[in-house]
């Protein structure tokens, strides 16, 4: 046999140890003669709590659900799931009319309140002591403060050329005594929006004069051309919130606002010839006593009317953090503050917001103010009366 022929039948001979070893099961699971470890599923069971311990009502271990680093919910934050005539009728009436509300948007927990109108009033009364505010100008906004759960965009949509008449043709078909108009900021405008707003306000009053109007704006920049566009609308009540005092401002609001920028908007509007100007503080933010009071009085020097007190609650884990939970009788206590500063009306409390029950308040303290008029205007006629029977 020729080398070549021993060559090639030492290269396609099969080896027996290669056959053997491809022969060989490797299991994943031990074989049946490997003897298993002996369970202790019995001794566990046994050496456990048994059904005396789950029913005696003394708990072996406290489990801790949620963050245990920040400060509680209180029960006096709790609130009752809306309900009643009123509330219902409204709700109904806004999915007709195509209308979006903060209320309902920013879960506000007082719209169980404000649409429920007064206790034991008729649907129509009811109706007209409601109160609801609408958001204009879209639902996205050109700046980021911290304490705010609206999304944002430096290009938001453009705005709905139509709003204004579609909104006042909405709200006067609705029959509400009371309507605040609020909306986003919107720094990629002009005018920050000021026409569009003013616009949506003196539709509404040509439609339904007898409705009271509250504009709810931004600063529009500091522009004070454009807050008197709003503030000659024909409104009743202009209202921009400070949000917090001075010291906090850089850190809760957006950094193109500033504490002096809102002081300035609401003078202005006032200087304008509004009748009611009105702005919002919210505690629990880390201000303290001397910060607020500080607040007030240069809410005062302006002569800002309303001022509202409420408690800061943080939207979602992205926002800035809840410093504390005041105390309903420290929100009662600023409240007598203010009356003592001689603002016209004040809100205060943990759930109260910048339009909380706005109709109500303004309407009841609008009575107010007529009542005392008439007795002024009574005790003068009584006066000149019994001067001119003296002189007889």
């Amino acid at each position: 046999m020729s080398a070549h022929s021993l060559l090639l039948n030492s290269f396609f001979r099969p080896r027996s140890s290669c056959r053997l070893s491809s022969q060989v099961r490797h299991l994943a699971t031990p074989s049946a003669s490997t003897p298993k470890p002996k369970s202790n599923f019995r001794e566990t069971l046994v050496s456990g709590p048994s059904l005396d311990d789950f029913i005696s009502g003394e708990p072996i271990e406290h489990v801790v659900l949620g963050n245990t680093k920040g400060p509680r919910l209180p029960s006096f934050l709790k609130t009752k799931i809306p309900s009643g005539e009123s509330f219902n009728k409204i709700k109904k009436d806004l999915r007709g009319l195509g209308l979006h509300t903060v209320c309902e948007e920013a879960r506000c927990p007082n719209i169980g309140d404000c649409w429920g109108g007064k206790e034991g009033a008729t649907a129509e009364e009811g109706k007209r002591a409601a109160t609801a505010t609408i958001m204009l100008m879209g639902d996205t906004c050109t700046r980021g403060c911290r304490f705010c759960s609206v999304k944002t965009s430096r290009t938001p949509p453009p705005l709905d050329p139509h709003e204004p008449e579609n909104t006042a043709e909405a709200i006067s078909r609705w029959g509400l005594g009371y309507i605040v108009l609020t909306s986003v900021d919107r720094d990629d405008l002009v005018d920050g929006g000021a026409h569009h707003f003013a616009e949506t306000i003196m539709k509404i009053k040509q439609k339904a004069p007898q409705i009271l109007v509250e504009a709810l704006t931004g600063d529009f920049a500091g522009n004070l051309e454009h807050v008197s566009l709003v503030a000659k609308s024909g409104l009743d009540v202009y209202a921009h919130n400070v949000e917090t005092v001075e010291e906090l401002t850089p850190f809760v609001r957006d950094r193109r606002a500033t504490f002096r920028q809102s002081l300035k908007v609401l003078e202005h509007a006032k200087k304008e010839g509004v009748r009611i100007t009105k702005t919002s503080i919210m505690l629990g933010v880390g201000e303290t006593e001397e910060q607020v009071m500080y607040a007030l009085r240069e809410l005062r020097k302006i002569n800002v009317d309303v001022v509202t007190f409420g408690q800061y609650m943080r939207p979602t884990k992205r926002h800035m953090k809840v410093d504390r939970y005041v105390e309903p009788s420290e929100f009662d206590r600023w409240k007598q503050i203010a009356d003592d500063m001689s603002f016209s009306y004040v809100a205060s409390g943990p759930l109260v917001r910048s339009s909380y029950k706005a109709g109500e308040y303004f309407i009841e303290n609008m009575l107010k103010g007529k009542a005392t008029e008439n007795r002024v205007k009574n005790l003068v006629t009584q006066e000149a009366s019994t001067s001119h029977t003296q002189t007889t």
